[in-house]
């Protein structure tokens, strides 16, 4: 059964603090007006270059759901769905049923907002809530997915365990995350960090204990540093080569004024063997 939600930690609250952001709807509404899109009536493409806040974007959100076979009949997690491209992607795209949980309640606000305008808020439900400890039933998803959020979490014996605990048996799960290549200290701002307070990664070996002792089977791991250097090399030669303002549609909607320090220094810690995205894929045991 469920468990009643516990109050956040102070870490927890420190991560949705730097998330928070009243004003994010508002500014991607008028961006798709600047760009000529009825606000009411938008498409997941047409949020794909806000709403795919991780590296890779669309196409890395596109590699990791292929390999979870998912249909109709499957009730997928969304674990950290941040304002829901991936979950939008996913039940556009699948047509299957979908649970998203974010610690930041101005982003769920958003992610409703915007499943609504594409239409696809019949097939996804947006719940604030902590990764530690989810809102729902045991064994209640046919399969799930993390993208770019256990970087947060200094608990991650706790997190694999939830996770565990609402797959049913046998469900497929796929984790992206950014993960500790070497020991030396990166440098910040990162997306997901402005300093190594709230910064927590771990490095594969250390995942693969963790996931076991949660009751997974790794059945595939990825190392996406390659794609992941070609994403960022051409988001700054994008960058480089514009002139004027951003666009109106555009990661930099999220990430504010810092976005392009953020990527510079993101693409500097993988250059520098310190970092990478990593995928994996596991299997919930019987």
């Amino acid at each position: 059964m469920s468990q009643s939600p516990k109050s956040h930690s102070p870490l927890e609250n420190s991560v949705a603090q730097h998330y928070q952001d009243s004003d994010l709807l508002t500014r991607i509404l008028a961006g798709l007006e600047a760009s000529n899109i009825d606000p009411d009536n938008v498409t997941i493409d047409d949020l794909a270059p806000v709403d795919e806040f991780h590296i890779g974007g669309r196409a890395a959100t596109i590699h990791a759901v292929d390999k979870l076979s998912l249909g109709p009949e499957h009730h997928v997690l969304d674990v950290g769905c941040g304002i829901g491209g991936a979950a939008r992607y996913i039940a556009h795209t699948h047509k299957c049923r979908l649970s998203g949980i974010d610690l930041t309640r101005d982003y769920i606000e958003t992610a409703k907002a915007l499943s609504q305008r594409a239409h696809l808020d019949q097939n996804i439900e947006f719940l604030t809530a902590s990764a530690l400890d989810m809102p729902f039933n045991d064994a209640a998803f046919d399969a799930g997915v993390t993208i770019h959020v256990a970087m947060n979490i200094e608990d991650r014996a706790a997190l694999y365990s939830e996770i565990s605990r609402v797959l049913k048996p046998g469900a497929k799960f796929c984790i992206y995350d950014v993960m500790r290549v070497s020991n030396e200290p990166i440098t910040f701002p990162v997306p997901w960090a402005q300093s190594a307070a709230t910064s927590h990664l771990t490095s594969v070996n250390e995942m693969r204990d963790l996931l076991d002792d949660a009751g997974f089977d790794v059945v595939e791991v990825d190392d996406r540093t390659k794609p992941a250097i070609e994403f960022f090399n051409r988001r700054l030669a994008e960058v480089a080569q514009a002139k004027g303002p951003p666009p109106p549609l555009g990661i930099h909607l999220i990430l504010g004024a810092s976005a392009g320090e953020k990527f510079k220094n993101t693409l500097a810690n993988i250059k520098a063997g310190k970092i990478s995205p990593i995928e994996i894929i596991v299997q919930r045991r019987a």
